[in-house]
C-alpha cells in the first residue's frame, strides 16, 4: 500500500508564498503520475498541477499557471508545489495524488492514492 503525507501547508497573506511537500513510501514502482489537488468548503475537489513520474512533462489548472510550479525529486520519492503570488481564493485543503495507470490525469478518480491532506489559508 502506498503511503502519501503532505506538509507545508498555513496561514499566509495575500501575495505570500508557501511550498508543499508530499513524501511516498510504500511499493511505489510503476508510478505513472503524480498530483496536486485542493478543496475548498462547499466545494468539488479540483485539479492543481501534475507531473509525469518519467519525464517530468507537467500541467497545471488555468487559475494557476504562472503562480504555482509542480517539481519532483525521484531519489527521494517526493514531489512538491511551490506556490507564489497567493490569493484568497486559493485556500483549501491541498492534497498528494498518485496513480499507476492512466486515464484522464485531470480527474480524481483517475488517481489510486492520496495523502491526507494539508490546509492552505490566505488571508486578504
Amino acid at each position: 500500500q502506498v503511503q502519501l503525507a503532505e506538509s507545508g501547508g498555513g496561514l499566509v497573506q495575500a501575495g505570500g508564498s508557501l511550498r508543499l511537500s508530499c513524501a511516498a513510501s510504500g511499493p511505489t514502482s510503476g508510478v505513472h503520475t503524480k498530483a496536486w489537488f485542493r478543496q475548498a468548503p462547499g466545494k468539488e475537489r479540483e485539479f492543481v498541477a501534475a507531473i509525469r513520474w518519467s519525464g517530468g512533462s507537467t500541467d497545471y489548472a488555468d487559475p494557476v499557471k504562472g503562480r504555482f510550479t509542480i517539481s519532483r525529486d525521484n531519489a527521494r520519492n517526493m514531489v512538491f508545489l511551490q506556490m507564489n503570488s497567493l490569493k484568497p481564493e486559493d485556500t483549501a485543503v491541498y492534497y498528494c495524488a498518485t496513480r499507476k495507470g492512466l486515464g484522464d490525469y485531470r480527474s480524481y478518480v483517475s488517481y489510486d492514492y492520496w495523502g491526507q491532506g494539508t490546509q492552505v489559508t490566505v488571508s486578504s
